[in-house]
């Protein structure tokens, strides 16, 4: 008798063993096959649907290859003043008709915005992927230069936005760049939750803004709430490391990942750079 359960024993500890294996490499597998719906949460809407904003604006479509369609909203003054453009890089959830509501914090500055839908999001098509993001914001800002010099550019990121804004201004001249809730790098975010796996082997997108940030020359502004519960403010403070002496990193009190143009210190400091 003594013996039989000394044998149960080690036979459920391998059973837990396996279970946990099991679980662990399952997990692991969604994690690398499923990442991108975790990071994008689109919202598709039909060619021939038409938006409406309360603020002027224009719709613009364009090929970006044989594949891809880029769908931009240009949100402009109700005067013909033009001091420049805000190029404004969106958060992962579903179309630029989520953020249309903040177009107006700009606007009544007399700059325009431009927002772009990523492929798959809004009336955008295309296959998205890091690489292709970085080459419509690049498109998106060689139409500004048409009309605006760098100096009258500003190029704004807001969450996942921020890598694609980072990236671009690395590589193009602007005014100033803007960052609201952004991240150390995306790998960086996947790091902090799935530690028990090797993460740099797994992620398609990282995203890397701590890099980028080496290479702008313009002024960056950072506004990060402490109570943002999408993306630590831990990580993305970890920034400060790699900015400029004239760089600002503000951090917004009480502020969580969908409210900061709601705080005084965010909308106050926006009007002071437009100005």
């Amino acid at each position: 008798m003594q013996q039989e359960i000394h044998e149960r024993k080690p036979n459920r500890f391998y059973k837990w063993i396996k279970i946990i294996l099991i679980v662990y490499c399952l997990s692991g597998i969604g994690v690398y096959y499923l990442q991108e719906k975790i990071l994008f949460h689109r919202t598709v809407i039909q060619p021939e649907t038409a938006v409406q904003f309360p603020i002027p604006f224009k719709e613009v479509t364009f090929a970006v290859d044989k594949d891809t369609r880029l769908h931009l909203v240009q949100f402009t003054p109700r005067d013909s003043v033009r001091k420049g453009v805000v190029l404004y890089f969106h958060g992962n959830m579903d179309n630029v008709t989520r953020y249309a509501p903040f177009a107006e914090n700009v606007t009544k500055n007399g700059y325009e915005i431009w927002m772009m839908d990523y492929p798959g999001y809004g009336k955008s098509t295309g296959t998205i992927s890091e690489e292709l993001l970085y080459e419509e914001a690049l498109q998106v800002y060689k139409m500004a230069r048409v009309n605006y010099a760098p100096d009258s550019i500003i190029i704004y990121g807001r969450s996942i936005g921020s890598g694609v804004a980072a990236q671009l201004a690395s590589v193009r001249d602007c005014k100033r760049l803007i960052l609201e809730t952004p991240y150390y790098s995306v790998t960086s975010l996947f790091q902090r939750w799935l530690w028990m796996y090797p993460v740099n082997q797994m992620v398609h997108y990282r995203f890397p803004n701590y890099t980028y940030f080496s290479k702008i020359t313009a002024p960056i502004t950072v506004f990060h709430g402490t109570d943002d519960e999408v993306i630590p403010y831990s990580n993305a403070a970890r920034l400060e490391e790699v900015m400029k002496k004239e760089d600002e990193f503000i951090t917004i009190d009480g502020g969580r990942h969908n409210d900061l143009i709601n705080f005084k210190e965010m909308k106050t400091k926006l009007d002071s750079v437009l100005n």
